[in-house]
């Protein structure tokens, strides 16, 4: 399986880091040695002084497909989860200033937690899908996919151009504003709607 993320998401964000607002999906992709499952606590790497959060919906692919049309891209996952694509900013930043690729700083051991997931049936509309992030039990990050830039089926049909999708694999779809800089000792607890998914401590 494979980890696809799609950066630069949602507008307020984007202005929180000053870029530039894409014309087309951002993507970057993790190793699956970036997976943290079961609410195994996150190891703070010693590498990085600036590790971010940033709450994320997950898709998982239920089916293969590539040249997927925008029209069909809602049979190919049937799942909706939520998970922390972790950055070090310090890195990225370093690696950006001097033109490089930064997938030091996104695609380290441990820097994609995924919680359970739910049936897209669950779900009375995917435009309209509350989800949050409280960080030692204080709301730091709050989404809503009204505010997507690109939404869902746009994601994968433009992904799909790329990539071969296959059953199993994840997309991040991108964070709201909020992000910031976690501590050893932070308890991570990630809402979908207003269930609770992912339940993790730094360490």
């Amino acid at each position: 399986m494979k980890i696809i993320a799609i950066g630069r998401n949602y507008a307020a964000h984007i202005q929180e880091l000053e870029n530039d607002r894409p014309d087309e999906p951002v993507v970057f992709m993790k190793p699956d040695t970036a997976l943290l499952k079961n609410n195994e606590p996150f190891y703070h790497p010693e590498f990085s002084e600036n590790i971010h959060h940033e709450v994320e919906l997950v898709l998982k692919i239920n089916r293969e497909g590539k040249y997927i049309q925008r029209q069909f891209a809602h049979k190919y996952f049937d799942q909706i989860g939520i998970g922390i694509d972790f950055t070090a900013r310090d890195l990225q930043q370093k690696c950006k200033s001097k033109g490089l690729p930064w997938e030091i700083a996104k695609a380290f051991n441990g820097s994609a937690p995924i919680g359970e997931f739910k049936p897209v049936s669950d779900f009375k509309s995917l435009e309209d899908i509350n989800f949050h992030l409280d960080i030692n039990g204080e709301r730091r990050q709050t989404g809503n996919t009204s505010l997507l830039l690109f939404p869902f089926d746009v994601i994968i049909a433009y992904v799909s151009q790329f990539f071969t999708l296959k059953t199993g694999d994840l997309i991040f779809t991108g964070t709201p504003a909020g992000v910031g800089k976690i501590n050893i000792g932070d308890r991570l607890e990630a809402y979908l709607e207003n269930e609770k998914l992912l339940d993790f401590e730094v360490k």
